[in-house]
């Protein structure tokens, strides 16, 4: 059954997981966007209650600070927009809660994003999905979002047939204890402590200095979780079960934001200077595209960012109607925080 509760133009607004990463992101997007609060309440587990959080203001809500309250199944009365990012099991525990209280969750989490009842959205992609929701919304993976975002307007030149995709994924998209055992073992290697010594604890083996094809957990075909993702929900996201998906995930040596090389084929043929005319005319795209002054999106540059940037824009000569692409975007911003806070736009009453 579809929600049928009308969000107010000025919700309460609660963001479960506000100490992490994602958590912290969400406050940055809602001041950034100045969405339009009329109270905003940061929520965390029983260890983190009474942290004060800097919050720079939005909507009626002023600059100051958010005091932090433990998350309970009481926390969400009279809250309209739940913005959650703490974990799968924390979702699943609070989703009834929430959805009891009269709130919306939209939720980062895996939990629910390919459940029948719950849309996957990308505001730029499949914004009118948010209509059949029934109290929860999922936000994407990251590594999705970003690829569907610069898919959707070549694919509204000619159906896309296939996709092969090959991530190079920041050591951030795993977390803030990630990117501090990138900074350590980086120290660690250029002091010239040995292979076996260095501090290994957030990835499977040494970051500094690496490339590490495996994040999630490994399925019973030898592909990843984090590939299946992007498998399963490109196709969810794009309304189109047939869309062939071809992905390796890989983890880098790199602070902030995802960088992707994706190749194309197509039902008919889409030149390379259609598609980055229908680039640039998309929301949220930003295209870098000049090979002859160096210039095209990269992940040390492009840190903090909302758009996604795509460059490298020319033919595959290996398929009929194939093109090839290098995608990136702050995975913090949109391929979290953002994503969520602009599906929280689209519930907003229109005006």
């Amino acid at each position: 059954m579809a929600w049928t509760k009308v969000i107010p133009a000025h919700p309460v607004v609660a963001v479960a997981g506000a100490t992490g990463a994602v958590g912290n992101e969400f406050l940055k997007v809602l001041h950034d966007l100045d969405f339009p609060a009329s109270e905003v309440r940061a929520l965390a587990s029983a260890r983190s209650a009474g942290k004060k959080l800097p919050f720079e203001g939005c909507g009626d809500v002023p600059a100051g600070e958010l005091t932090v309250q433990e998350m309970t199944s009481e926390s969400f009365d009279g809250v309209d927009i739940a913005l959650f990012s703490a974990g799968s099991d924390v979702s699943k525990a609070m989703r009834e809660a929430v959805v009891a209280a009269g709130a919306v969750m939209i939720d980062n989490s895996s939990a629910f994003r390919m459940d029948e009842d719950v849309p996957l959205v990308v505001p730029e992609v499949n914004p009118g999905d948010v209509s059949w929701h029934s109290g929860v919304i999922a936000n994407p993976n990251c590594s999705t979002i970003q690829m569907v975002v610069a898919l959707k307007p070549l694919y509204d030149l000619a159906k896309i047939t296939r996709v092969v995709v090959s991530t190079y994924q920041a050591a951030s998209g795993a977390g803030a204890p990630a990117m501090a055992e990138l900074y350590d073992q980086t120290r660690e290697f250029l002091g010239g402590t040995p292979d076996d010594e260095l501090t290994v604890s957030a990835f499977q083996h040494r970051i500094a200095f690496n490339c590490i094809p495996h994040i999630d957990k490994f399925l019973d075909d030898d592909s990843t979780k984090e590939e299946w993702k992007m498998v399963a929900e490109t196709k969810k996201i794009m309304g189109d079960a047939g869309v062939k998906v071809a992905a390796t995930c890989v983890r880098v040596p790199v602070l902030r934001c995802h960088g992707e090389s994706v190749n194309v084929e197509f039902a008919a043929d889409v030149t390379p200077e259609a598609a980055r005319e229908a680039l640039a005319a998309a929301p949220g795209v930003t295209v870098m595209d000049d090979p002859a002054n160096n210039v095209y999106p990269m992940p040390g540059l492009l840190a903090g960012t909302n758009d996604t940037y795509v460059g490298r824009i020319r033919r595959d000569d290996t398929v009929d109607y194939g093109l090839s692409m290098w995608v990136v975007a702050d995975q913090i911003r949109k391929g979290a925080a953002l994503n969520a806070v602009q599906i929280a736009q689209l519930l907003l009453p229109k005006d």
